[in-house]
């Protein structure tokens, strides 16, 4: 086991994330270093989003790794590996659980789960990498205005031991970690794909060219996404490049 092996919880943190890059600035932490927070005051998400999160209601982890078997060109494999842990545990609990480009995991067409995966080069190969996650769990009622949150205990009606899932999530982790490390890209972009939120169907989009009806075809090794149009052109994205019609 890797992950999880030393587990440091705070009560109160600006976010999981900084905190595991200040213990890698200032020390040596040990590969699959686990930190969870009660409460974040400055939960972060992808650039430009932040992360609600109602104090000892949900679970907030950054998980810290050395994946120096990763190449940069490769390096969206790490997001493919999170995110398939993440949805791993929550399938457990509803099969409308879908993985949606780049990261989001969705229980039907609400958000429940986000990550954020910041990753340190060096050279050819990756130094470090922190695997923020947050996955509503308990909190029911949502503030911050987001479209479409969701938690475990909305999709179940049940509440969860906290601690229980963190735990489990721990595991599942360290389980895809171990994929990585052993050279399964391929299984990992496999069940990646299987996973993902409206692969193969037509819905709405829009981009810089406007709103369209579009088919998600596959997510490239670098992480862009593939979506074919009506006229049969399919056009690769990168994050922020287009807008799913919800």
């Amino acid at each position: 086991m890797i992950i999880g092996t030393n587990v440091r919880h705070c009560q109160k943190v600006s976010s999981t994330n900084t905190v595991a890059a200040a213990l890698l600035r200032d020390s040596n932490p040990p590969e699959g270093t686990v930190i969870t927070a009660s409460y974040q005051e400055s939960g972060k998400g992808q650039p430009g989003n932040s992360w609600e999160s109602e104090s000892g209601k949900n679970l907030i982890m950054s998980v810290i790794l050395y994946p120096v078997m990763v190449r940069p060109a490769d390096q969206f494999i790490l997001s493919r590996m999170v995110s398939l842990a993440v949805f791993d545990l929550v399938a457990k609990h509803t099969t409308a659980a879908r993985i949606k480009w780049p990261n989001d995991i969705y229980a039907g067409n609400d958000k429940i789960a986000g990550i954020l995966i910041e990753n340190s080069i060096m050279g050819e190969a990756l130094g470090s990498t922190i695997a923020g996650i947050g996955l509503n769990v308990n909190q029911t009622i949502f503030r911050s205005g987001a479209p479409n949150p969701t938690s475990l205990k909305q999709v179940t009606g049940t509440n969860h031991d906290l601690q229980a899932v963190t735990q489990e999530l721990i595991t599942l982790l360290d389980k895809r970690y171990a994929m990585v490390i052993s050279g399964k890209a391929g299984l990992l972009e496999s069940e990646y794909h299987a996973a993902l939120y409206r692969a193969g169907e037509w819905h709405r989009y829009s981009d810089d060219e406007g709103m369209f009806d579009g088919m998600i075809e596959k997510v490239m090794p670098d992480g862009m996404l593939s979506v074919r149009k009506r006229n049969g052109i399919a056009r690769l994205y990168a994050f922020r490049e287009i807008d799913y019609i919800l």
